[in-house]
């Protein structure tokens, strides 16, 4: 584990001098700023700024891991050829990029609350859990990012399979389910619609930040039903471990494909 956070230390510092991560940060800010001074600040300001990190979270997570993986290639060869294991140097890789993402997203976030000192009000629990999702998606997008670049070898159509991950995930999901439940509408929809929610780690999130408000209903039709069966501690619980089976999983098998690919 010491070799694997020596290996983070140079992408963290090429993380910070690189300026797409700012940038990335600044308009997540910008966002915020504005959605408080046009909104209130209140919950609608909360669950509009969920709704763009939703989106951009996953985004920038699949494709920045997506292009790191290939543009590390010649770097892996080079660290392979030292004394360092396959596992230190995969841990390396992918901290060193998950983490800066991770922050730079969820400071972003949290920043325009802060410089309007909402972070302590009646929202502060809120908006923290808000960004311990982020970083938690963040960490989701950048695993399977990782196992689909480590599999796919050719750029382009690696970078594909995540956008068209993405673009399922988190514009066609709802869709799909609602059209589902409208055509199966007379049968028992609930366990069906339990098992959507568990393969779309989106939704996981969604669900989990608005377990017990008013606001589930306007993020879909899985979220207007989980919210009446699992508004409870044990509720939250399985949302966590389903969301964190979400990172193990591909985090796993990205980590196996490193260890067997011959780069």
């Amino acid at each position: 584990m010491t070799v694997a956070l020596r290996l983070v230390r140079p992408a963290l510092r090429e993380a910070v001098r690189g300026r797409w991560l700012i940038g990335l940060a600044a308009a997540l800010a910008l966002a915020g700023d504005l959605l408080i001074r046009f909104g209130g600040g209140g919950d609608t300001t909360l669950v509009s700024l969920l709704d763009v990190a939703l989106i951009v979270t996953p985004l920038a997570a699949l494709v920045v891991g997506t292009m790191q993986v290939h543009n590390a290639r010649e770097v892996t060869e080079l660290l392979l050829a030292q004394p360092v294991t396959r596992g230190n140097l995969f841990a390396g890789l992918y901290l060193g990029t998950a983490l800066p993402l991770a922050a730079a997203l969820t400071i972003g976030l949290l920043a325009p609350f802060v410089w309007h000192g909402l972070l302590i009000g009646p929202l502060g629990l809120r908006l923290l859990a808000l960004g311990g999702v982020t970083a938690l998606l963040t960490l989701v997008g950048t695993a399977l990012a990782f196992a689909i670049a480590l599999r796919v070898d050719d750029r382009v159509r690696a970078l594909g399979i995540a956008l068209a991950l993405w673009l399922g995930a988190a514009v066609l999901w709802d869709g799909v389910v609602l059209l589902l439940a409208l055509l199966f509408g007379e049968r028992a929809i609930e366990v069906p619609l339990l098992v959507a929610l568990a393969l779309n780690p989106l939704d996981l999130a969604r669900v989990l930040l608005l377990l017990g408000t008013d606001a589930a209903a306007l993020f879909g039709y899985t979220g207007a039903v989980v919210q009446h069966t699992m508004g409870t501690a044990a509720g939250h619980a399985a949302l966590i471990t389903a969301l964190a089976l979400w990172l193990a999983l591909p985090l796993c098998f990205a980590a196996k494909t490193f260890n067997k690919k011959d780069f």
